[in-house]
């Protein structure tokens, strides 16, 4: 019958002795940490901190594996989203800029006067 019986640990002086799965509570709070800590510095490799800052604006360019454009655009607290078709569209407008491709790849824009 003693066997049956849950035996329970105990130190010298008769105190109960600590759990041994409360470590896993520090392990977790430990993972939580160095998830949010990754999270962070992946902002600041790709200098994308702007996205956090609710008064800033800014527009990135997210082309996939098919070669479909997105265009993501944050102005404070609102995100709009557009994608990129090659559709052409006619109508009528004015002529806003001319941008200008370089020798090495990049796109310079000038807006007109």
């Amino acid at each position: 019958m003693r066997l049956l019986q849950r035996r329970r640990r105990f130190s010298l002086d008769g105190e109960a002795l600590e759990d041994p799965i409360a470590g896993v509570a520090n392990l977790f709070d430990a993972s939580i940490v160095f998830i949010v800590s990754m999270m962070i510095a992946l902002f600041m490799a790709y200098n994308m901190m702007d996205l956090l800052d609710p008064s800033s604006e800014v527009t990135m360019v997210k082309k996939n594996a098919n070669g479909e454009m997105e265009i993501i655009t944050k102005k404070g607290n609102e995100i709009k989203a557009a994608k990129v078709t090659d559709q052409k569209l006619s109508g009528r407008g004015e002529r806003l800029g001319t941008a200008y491709k370089l020798p090495d790849g990049r796109i310079v824009y000038v807006p007109a006067d």
